[in-house]
C-alpha cells in the first residue's frame, strides 16, 4: 500500500521547467519588470555617492563618480558632528506633533461621519474635508501666512477676545513654527485619510449593527465594541506607515512658510540636504543625509511591524 502511494506521488518539477510552463505569464511581466529596474534600482547607484567626494567635472555621471575620492563615512561623520542634533529636533518635534493630530483626528471623522444620518450632511462634510488635498501648498500655505500674519483673520480674534493686547508674530518664533507645520499637515490629510477609514467601515456586517441594537446597545457602545474593532487591522497598518515615514516630515511646506529668522527651527532632513546638496552644490553630502533618513525610516518600518505581530492576536501586521 506504502508503494503504491509512493509512486502516486508525482516528482517536484525544477524552477526551469514551472518557469517554460508559465513562460507567457512571465512574458507578461517583463514590461513591469523592466520599469521597476530602470525606474527603481537603477537610480539607486547614486547611493555610492554617499561615500565619495563627488564633483561633477563633465565627463558623464558614471565617468565622473568612477574617479572620484572614496572617503568612506567621511561624510556622515560630518553630519554626526555639526547639525545632526538640530535637524533631528527640528524634524522629530515635526514629525511628532503632524502624528499627533494627523492619526487620530481621520478616525474620529470616519467613525463621526457614520454616525450622520442625512445623507446631504455626510456628502457635504466629505467633500469639504477632502478637498484641501488636492490643494497644491503654494495655496495652502499662503493660507496659512495670510491667516497668522500681523493683520490676519487669527490675530484680529485674538485681540478681539482679549487673549492679546498686540499681534503676535507667528512665523517670527521657532517653536511655533512646529505646530503651525504639524496642523497645516493634518489639515491637508484630514479628508482623504478618512476615506480609507470610511471603506473599511462600509465593510463591517450590519447584521453586527442590528443585533446590538436587538440587545438595547447605544450609539456610543455600537461605535466602542463594533466599529472600531472592525477597524483596529485598518489603523494598524497606517500606524506602521505613519511610524515609517516620522522622518518624511515634509519639505514644500517648509521651504514655502519658512524664513531666515526661524531657520534654527524649521530646516528638517529634507530641506536640510535639498540646501546642501543641491543649492550648495555638496552632492556626496546631500546623499549621505538623505540616505541616513533611507535606512532610519526601514528601521523603523521593521521595528513597528515586528512589534505589530508580537502584540497584535489579530495578525495586522504589514508584512
Amino acid at each position: 500500500m506504502k508503494k503504491a502511494v509512493a509512486k502516486a506521488v508525482k516528482p517536484k518539477k525544477s524552477f526551469w521547467e514551472r518557469f517554460w510552463e508559465q513562460k507567457y505569464l512571465f512574458l507578461l511581466l517583463l514590461p513591469a519588470l523592466i520599469w521597476v529596474v530602470l525606474i527603481c534600482y537603477a537610480p539607486m547607484t547614486g547611493v555610492y555617492m554617499a561615500f565619495i567626494n563627488y564633483t561633477p567635472k563633465g565627463n558623464g555621471y558614471f565617468a565622473d563618480m568612477a574617479s572620484a575620492q572614496f572617503v568612506g563615512f567621511d561624510w556622515f561623520k560630518y553630519f554626526f558632528s555639526t547639525d545632526f542634533f538640530k535637524i533631528m529636533r527640528n524634524t522629530l518635534a515635526t514629525s511628532l506633533l503632524t502624528l499627533l493630530f494627523s492619526f487620530p483626528l481621520p478616525i474620529i471623522l470616519a467613525v463621526c461621519l457614520n454616525e450622520v444620518r442625512s445623507e446631504k450632511m455626510k456628502k457635504f462634510v466629505q467633500t469639504s474635508s477632502y478637498l484641501p488635498y488636492f490643494i497644491s501648498w503654494v495655496i495652502a500655505a499662503n493660507i496659512f501666512i495670510t491667516f497668522l500674519s500681523a493683520d490676519g483673520v487669527i490675530n484680529n480674534l485674538l485681540m478681539a477676545i482679549g487673549f492679546t493686547e498686540e499681534a503676535v508674530l507667528f512665523f517670527q518664533k521657532g517653536p511655533y513654527f512646529w505646530w503651525i507645520i504639524a496642523i497645516a499637515n493634518a489639515w491637508k490629510v484630514l479628508g482623504y485619510n478618512a476615506i480609507i477609514y470610511l471603506a473599511a467601515v462600509s465593510g463591517i456586517s450590519q447584521d453586527m449593527y442590528e443585533a446590538a441594537d436587538v440587545d438595547g446597545a447605544t450609539r456610543v457602545q455600537k461605535i466602542w465594541y463594533i466599529t472600531l474593532p472592525a477597524l483596529k487591522p485598518t489603523i494598524m497598518v497606517l500606524l506602521i506607515l505613519a511610524i515609517g515615514g516620522v522622518l518624511n516630515t515634509g519639505f514644500e511646506q517648509q521651504l514655502l512658510m519658512a524664513n531666515d529668522a526661524i531657520l534654527d527651527y524649521s530646516d528638517v532632513l529634507d530641506t536640510y540636504a535639498y540646501r546642501y546638496g543641491l543649492k550648495n552644490g555638496m552632492y556626496s553630502y546631500g546623499t549621505a543625509v538623505g540616505l541616513f533618513k533611507s535606512i532610519v525610516s526601514f528601521i523603523l518600518v521593521m521595528g513597528a511591524n515586528t512589534l505589530s505581530k508580537k502584540f497584535d492576536d489579530d495578525n495586522s501586521a504589514l508584512f
